[in-house]
């Protein structure tokens, strides 16, 4: 596990060499890791030479310290499992290697998007994403870099931020990981107690519900996804949104073709998203 931007370019440059000219993917974490994870490493080796994963808990992310302390982290897990993945390289900073001068650092800027959606209740959280991933894209200089799909703002953001800054690397992307409820697996969904995930499953279910309404126009497809999420007093919905995959703003009444449509909202204290593509007519 290597430990600095020094040791991980050092690395990087004996790996390329050895390699001739290796394909390098790169995915980026905070820690935590669970089989969402293990499907983004499948694919990463699938489609370069070499595997890079990164494990660092971005402060810049997090609305208070207590928050970020809170986060869990399983460092000796992750580091095993990453190894028994075949991971090539695993980049596991402190703060002070990435952010030496902590919050004052120069900071990408996710815009008015920033600010929709998942911003609207972190306004700090885009930004402070974009500005350490644009570090960590500048370090270890991928050919290509994974994501999954669960955060669809988050992807879109990256893709926009590569594309504006001529970043020369390819974006990929990798379906979300759902259990047999159909909520997407994160580190959350397995804090969850028995009957709080069986209400958190109403999440995706609100989005089947949508989609099969989505041929009825967008005000008809978020009332079905409304309605399904009534009577269950353990949600609490943040938003429900239908956005243009484009532009990632909201569809006029009279969109007709592919979309999608977000969900966020928190379960006994625990915030989950989600979203799905539909097809408007």
């Amino acid at each position: 596990m290597i430990r600095t931007v020094s040791e991980l370019r050092s690395r990087l440059t004996e790996a390329r060499a050895a390699a001739g000219t290796p394909r390098v993917a790169f995915i980026s974490t905070i820690g935590a890791l669970h089989d969402g994870h293990i499907d983004l490493v499948h694919h990463a080796r699938e489609i370069a030479d070499i595997v890079v994963v990164s494990v660092f808990v971005n402060p810049l992310r997090f609305r208070t310290a207590d928050e970020r302390a809170a986060y869990p982290r399983t460092p000796d897990n992750d580091e095993e499992l990453l190894a028994s993945l075949g991971v090539d390289i695993v980049f596991a900073p402190d703060e002070a290697e990435l952010l030496p001068r902590g919050f004052d650092t120069t900071k990408m800027t996710a815009g008015d998007l920033g600010l929709r959606y998942e911003g609207r209740t972190r306004p700090f959280y885009f930004d402070g994403l974009l500005t350490v991933e644009a570090k960590l894209l500048n370090i270890v200089r991928p050919d290509v870099a994974v994501y999954g799909l669960r955060d669809r703002q988050r992807v879109f953001l990256v893709e926009r931020m590569v594309r504006d800054l001529f970043m020369d690397v390819e974006i990929a992307t990798v379906d979300t990981v759902r259990g047999d409820d159909g909520l997407p697996i994160s580190t959350r969904v397995g804090m969850l107690e028995d009957r709080d995930r069986a209400a958190a499953a109403k999440l995706p279910a609100a989005l089947d519900a949508a989609a099969s309404n989505a041929d009825r126009g967008v005000d008809a497809c978020i009332a079905a996804a409304q309605s399904s999420l009534m009577g269950e007093p353990r949600i609490r919905l943040e938003y429900l949104s239908v956005v243009d995959p484009a532009t990632f703003l909201p569809v006029d009444e009279g969109h007709a073709g592919r979309a999608l449509a977000l969900i966020a909202a928190s379960v006994a204290g625990h915030r989950f998203i989600d979203n799905a593509e539909i097809v408007l007519n």
